[in-house]
């Protein structure tokens, strides 16, 4: 992780251990479960697949930290406590009621100025206000949503606010509206919606695999190696993911873990 901002001093240790080398491990099974959050986080920042079409910085989910992390108020009390000191940042997603992204904070604004260079090559106008949200808003305002009218008042510190210019967070993916209230906000990742749809698609593809199983039931060692259709992610970020939402669970046995259905 490089360019650590200076807003970020309390963090700026922690995220140094970033350089660190994590490496990627042979299977789930040996690194299914980690000491702390942070130590969660950056292994599987690591093993982040290579998603060659959707120009994403990689992304955790919660769930993936609650298969990771035996403990989850310990999970939630280092989340917030990362959030805090402006080490990451979480994302509700549209997946599930309780779906959330985990984003190093470096890697969110690497994504935003993606976004931007990206625009100004097409002569869009007014990406100013992308710097006045990463100065004013994002800097201040570390929960996961905001509401209109605070918006408009902290992006006023970097200038002059337009519709135009919440249009413009809006069409880059920057920000969605909520459908409880239009005059609130979700922060969100731009670029993110294939991959959400590829998220949701590999779960079912997952858990139809299984269920088609005489005992709804696989190895863990077989079933890592499987190729999903629909998913660009691999197996082992779905596995986390449904292991920690409890859609799966794990039985370990003298031949290694089983991976199975739990019984309505």
């Amino acid at each position: 992780m490089e360019n650590i901002p200076e807003s970020s001093s309390k963090g700026t240790k922690r995220r140094r251990e970033e350089n660190s080398d994590v490496g990627n491990t042979s299977s789930l099974e040996d690194d299914l479960t980690f000491t702390d959050t942070l130590v969660a986080l950056r292994i599987m920042r690591a093993q982040f697949p290579h998603i060659q079409k959707g120009s994403v910085e990689p992304f955790m989910l919660k769930s993936q930290l609650y298969s990771s992390v035996k403990d989850r108020t310990q999970v939630d009390r280092e989340l917030e406590s990362l959030r805090r000191d402006k080490v990451l940042r979480l994302f509700k997603l549209n997946t599930g009621q309780d779906d959330h992204a985990v984003m190093f904070l470096d890697d969110y604004l690497n994504q935003i100025d993606r976004v931007v260079k990206r625009m100004e090559g097409k002569k869009v106008e007014e990406c100013e206000v992308f710097g006045w949200l990463k100065t004013h808003v994002l800097d201040s305002k570390l929960e996961t949503g905001i509401e209109h009218q605070e918006l408009c008042s902290l992006l006023s510190l970097g200038g002059k606010v337009k519709d135009s210019h919440i249009s413009l967070l809006i069409n880059a993916g920057v920000l969605t509206r909520q459908l409880i209230d239009p005059n609130m906000y979700w922060f969100a990742i731009p670029n993110i919606g294939s991959l959400l749809k590829g998220l949701v698609q590999g779960r079912k593809e997952i858990i139809s695999l299984l269920s088609r199983r005489r005992y709804k039931e696989m190895m863990l060692a077989s079933l890592e190696k499987k190729r999903l259709r629909m998913s660009p992610f691999d197996v082992r970020f779905h596995l986390r993911d449904l292991i920690g939402s409890g859609h799966l669970r794990t039985d370990q046995t003298p031949t290694g873990l089983i991976i199975r259905v739990p019984k309505d």
